[in-house]
């Protein structure tokens, strides 16, 4: 039996097993991708907005000779610690269902790519699973065209395009630049009246710049109501307008997947569907499980983020470990 069961191979989850294992804790890590899949998915230049410093686990450093890391930099920097710390992480094998006995124990059910199901026995689980499988989906014709991606990673197979972004994030403006160095025609569509405030400071004068000069076309408190092949319908105060397309991005966000909460038996709370525990342990109401990462967040997945939820595997083992010497 193990002692803790991780299911999420994030940077939260990563943190939460190194500090368990530090504590003497038995831990086996879930993970039904890669290792931090979730910056795996990031645009593949893309720079962090926080230092590297914030991004650090179980005190190894983080070295970088850029103020702000890329993706390339944290994808080999978590690689590192995985093998520093010897972690035991089973990629590719998803967790499908957690069931807790009578006596506080778990069982662990999990696929692998194969199709192979497993069964684990644990005192504890913690679950840290991300959100970028589920995309804040539209709801409007076309969307599911394969012309539409929820998802940027490259501009060169934009090159020469007319691409039309959904959203007003550091993603969406950082795709439109990446964009229209390839050549491609962008227009930025955004349903509020101004681009987020959260835009990295060093990126927010270049993008003005290129609106300003006209190479980028932002529709403000607009939206895009219908996809077509060849074009998309925008609305705003001045009515609908039909303008030529190839490709839409739809860079809208998105949200932490709760099923195994609710198969668990975690309760949520309030309209942001905020799953319930404890903020100094972590623990769920459901005894012996705990949450860590954006997993915590309620339907704002901004609400946690690497810098905070990496904090949450020291609150979550002490409990565990405190636990286990009250038992004794």
């Amino acid at each position: 039996m193990q002692d803790v069961i991780i299911i999420g191979a994030g940077p939260c989850g990563l943190s939460a097993a190194i500090e368990c294992q530090r504590r003497g804790l038995h831990v086996l890590v879930l993970e039904k991708h890669s290792l931090v899949h979730s910056i795996y998915s990031y645009p593949t230049h893309m720079q962090f907005f926080s230092t590297p410093e914030l991004l650090e686990i179980g005190d190894i450093p983080f070295s970088t000779p850029n103020d702000k890391p890329f993706r390339h930099e944290a994808l080999a920097y978590y690689r590192g610690v995985s093998r520093h710390y010897n972690l035991h992480i089973a990629s590719y094998e998803e967790a499908t269902a957690i069931h807790r006995h009578e006596d506080g124990s778990f069982t662990v059910h999990s696929v692998t790519r194969s199709g192979e199901k497993w069964e684990y026995q644990a005192r504890n689980v913690i679950i840290s699973t991300g959100y970028f499988d589920h995309p804040n989906m539209l709801g409007i014709p076309g969307e599911e065209m394969d012309k539409v991606s929820h998802y940027f990673r490259e501009a060169h197979p934009y090159t020469g395009t007319k691409v039309a972004i959904i959203g007003g994030s550091n993603s969406a403006v950082d795709a439109a630049l990446e964009l229209i160095r390839v050549g491609a025609q962008v227009t930025i569509v955004y349903r509020r009246d101004s681009i987020s405030e959260q835009i990295k400071p060093w990126v927010r004068p270049i993008f003005e710049s290129m609106v300003n000069r006209g190479k980028i076309d932002l529709r403000l408190s607009s939206r895009v109501i219908d996809i077509a092949q060849d074009h998309v319908i925008i609305e705003s105060e001045l009515g609908r307008e039909k303008i030529l397309n190839d490709f839409v991005l739809a860079l809208t966000g998105f949200h932490p997947d709760r099923k195994l909460l609710f198969q668990a038996g975690v309760k949520m709370s309030g309209e942001a569907d905020k799953p319930v525990f404890d903020p100094e342990t972590m623990e769920s109401n459901v005894p012996g499980l705990y949450v860590a990462g954006v997993i915590a967040s309620g339907s704002n997945a901004n609400e946690v983020f690497i810098e905070t939820g990496r904090k949450h595997g020291v609150l979550i083992a002490e409990h565990i470990v405190a636990s286990r010497s009250g038992e004794a």
